[in-house]
């Protein structure tokens, strides 16, 4: 990670953690240490960065799909969205 003012990633105990992953990754790119349009880290990626399972990180990423963060391309790859698009 860039080095920013983003926390580290600590879920809490009252939260599912692809939940606070979801909330952390946002946080990232309102942070600016991930950018609009860029190509969000690959899936396994973010799972050894994180210390969680790829469940975890699918969840999370279709969390913020669901949320209009980040958009999925088959074949591409993930990419953060562009505020307001």
């Amino acid at each position: 990670m860039a080095d920013t003012d983003v926390p580290p990633f600590e879920p809490g105990p009252a939260q599912y953690t692809y939940a606070a992953l979801a909330d952390h990754i946002a946080l990232r790119i309102r942070s600016g240490d991930l950018n609009p349009g860029a190509r969000l880290p690959g899936e396994r990626d973010l799972a050894v960065e994180y210390g969680v399972a790829i469940g975890t990180v699918r969840r999370a990423v279709a969390e913020l799909r669901k949320r209009g963060v980040v958009v999925t391309l088959p074949a591409k790859g993930t990419f953060i969205i562009e505020p307001g698009d």
